[in-house]
């Protein structure tokens, strides 16, 4: 299967009803650039936001905006200013529960689940309860029929490319898919908004 094809205008509708029924908001925009410029419009100036390592976000340069302009409250530039080996608690608290997070997912499926992959699951608890408000943005590409395709992405495809992004960007050996989320349903209104990009936007 091609992972990396951007969905089908049917695949597309269909994922945008059923995540809207399991009160999940969506925006559809055609390009990365509409996607940063509606994630900006939807975060207000001088907000505590928590931006998650993305390829997504970096692609787009909404990670600098948000961490580097000095219009937002950086969580990560507080994170990058601690000492992991002192701090380690205080840091795990701080990423846990910013008013807002900004990251994307590894797949969204027509039957409106999203599902999120993570090594060291230091993205999950926001995503999962903390954060008050969650902004994810998504390449068209990651839509999937179903939680078994959702896996077979991330397992076939995500995780290969993210190993070979992680031994470049730290040395590591790779990445590893040690932590799970499965986001069904929200029950907050509002908390999750998600961003479906028409174009190809990270892996």
């Amino acid at each position: 299967m091609n992972w990396d094809e951007l969905a089908s205008a049917d695949a597309l509708n269909a994922a945008i009803k059923a995540l809207s029924a399991n009160g999940i908001s969506v925006i559809v925009v055609e390009n990365g650039e509409e996607a940063k410029k509606k994630a900006l419009e939807l975060i207000p100036k001088e907000a505590e936001v928590f931006t998650v390592t993305s390829t997504t976000l970096a692609s787009m340069g909404l990670d600098k905006e948000l961490n580097e302009s000095g219009s937002y409250a950086s969580v990560r530039k507080r994170l990058n200013g601690m000492n992991r080996d002192t701090q380690s608690m205080e840091m795990a608290k701080l990423g846990s529960a910013p008013d807002w997070v900004v990251g994307s997912v590894h797949a969204v499926t027509e039957e409106g689940s999203a599902i999120i992959a993570s090594q060291t699951g230091s993205q999950l608890a926001s995503y999962a309860y903390g954060a008050r408000h969650i902004i994810w943005i998504v390449g068209a590409q990651k839509i999937v029929k179903d939680l078994d395709e959702g896996m077979r992405r991330i397992y076939e495809y995500t995780l290969p490319l993210e190993s070979e992004r992680a031994k470049k960007a730290y040395g590591a050996p790779g990445s590893a898919v040690n932590k799970l989320l499965i986001v069904n349903k929200e029950v907050v209104p509002n908390r999750i908004t998600i961003i479906l990009v028409k174009e190809r936007l990270g892996f």
